[in-house]
């Protein structure tokens, strides 16, 4: 997998992936902000991620899916790095045959085992430089 991010304004950023796909990283204030930052993407891809699998499980299940709100919570350090201490979702789903105890035991299977964001939160970072004179 491999990401191109390359940068627009000081603090605007495009991620474009191998098919074309991309996305506006935006770390101005908030009066100017048109994106969302690095961080919020993280915590978006953390739910889509989660939601996702949580669907997938619940669907084998025969499951009814009407509607489905994730909505994620991240409490950051005040040093730098302002990594995130603590994350939380809340799962909310519409349907008239999940329950919660199947809900809780689904959410837990996919950040816990199947989720490969809430996994690469605790994963090795490695870095390369490279200087290209005009």
């Amino acid at each position: 997998m491999k990401i191109i991010t390359r940068m627009l304004e000081d603090e605007v950023y495009e991620a474009t992936n191998t098919a074309g796909h991309t996305i506006t990283i935006d770390m101005r204030s908030a009066d100017n902000k048109q994106a969302q930052s690095p961080v919020e993407l993280l915590l978006s891809s953390l739910a889509g991620c989660g939601a996702v699998d949580i669907v997938l499980i619940l669907k084998k299940r025969k499951k009814t899916i009407t509607d489905f709100v994730i909505e994620t919570t991240g409490v950051r350090r005040d040093e730098t790095p302002r990594r995130f201490t603590d994350i939380h979702c809340t799962y909310i789903i519409t349907s008239p045959d999940v329950t919660e105890e199947e809900l809780n035991k689904v959410a837990a299977l996919s950040l816990e085992k199947y989720c490969s964001v809430a996994a690469s939160l605790s994963s090795k970072i490695t870095f390369s430089v490279e200087i290209k004179n005009n």
